[in-house]
């Protein structure tokens, strides 16, 4: 868990970091957003000066949860669908991995002020990773073909936003994706309009 260009931890230092990250996924989970650093660092059973060698601020550990939680959950995911034989179903289960990790972390992503170069990193890899998958299912024929990679970010937040008001057990946000995937395949498609330069 070295942040760019930080030299490698020791191994306690190491240890002492993977708690942290740990205990703050679940105390974001458990106590919610809002929960102190102190008692992030507690239920780590480290000291708050320890925290604060390693992470600077909330925002810092909230980076490293999220790309923790990414590196887990979504990159093996999308590794697979890249040489998936279905390319389709490729699409599909890269936005499922994605959309159900921002659906678990919710508490984690509005403890964060601000994740900067973080967020802009989370979203490169999984943007690129998913626009060659795009064209992967157009190449085939399975996914529309006036479909671009400008859309993709798009059109997953707009089923991300619906985790703000998907709250009780009967709605589930996959209903959401389902009508979105509905709309990314070529048969009886409705030409989209022109991307406005």
């Amino acid at each position: 868990m070295n942040a760019p260009g930080q030299r490698p931890l020791r191994a306690d230092a190491l240890r002492n970091a993977e708690r942290l990250v740990i205990a703050a996924r679940q105390a974001f989970a458990e106590d919610g957003p809002e929960v102190s650093l102190e008692e992030i660092a507690r239920r780590a059973g480290v000291g708050v000066a320890t925290l604060y060698r390693r992470f600077a601020s909330k925002d810092d550990l909230v980076a490293a949860v999220l790309v923790w939680r990414y590196d887990e959950r979504v990159a093996p995911v999308l590794e697979s669908a890249l040489v998936a034989e279905d390319p389709w179903c490729g699409v599909v289960s890269s936005l499922e991995a994605a959309l159900s990790l921002a659906w678990e972390e919710q508490h984690t992503f509005h403890a964060a002020k601000n994740l900067g170069a973080v967020g802009e990193s989370l979203h490169d890899r999984f943007f690129t990773a998913l626009g060659a998958l795009v064209a992967r299912a157009q190449a085939a024929g399975c996914l529309r073909a006036d479909l671009t990679a400008e859309d993709l970010p798009p059109l997953t937040y707009m089923v991300m936003g619906a985790l703000r008001v998907v709250r009780s057990p009967e709605w589930d946000w996959r209903r959401y994706l389902a009508v979105v995937l509905d709309g990314l395949r070529p048969e009886g498609a409705t030409p989209l309009p022109e991307l406005r330069g």
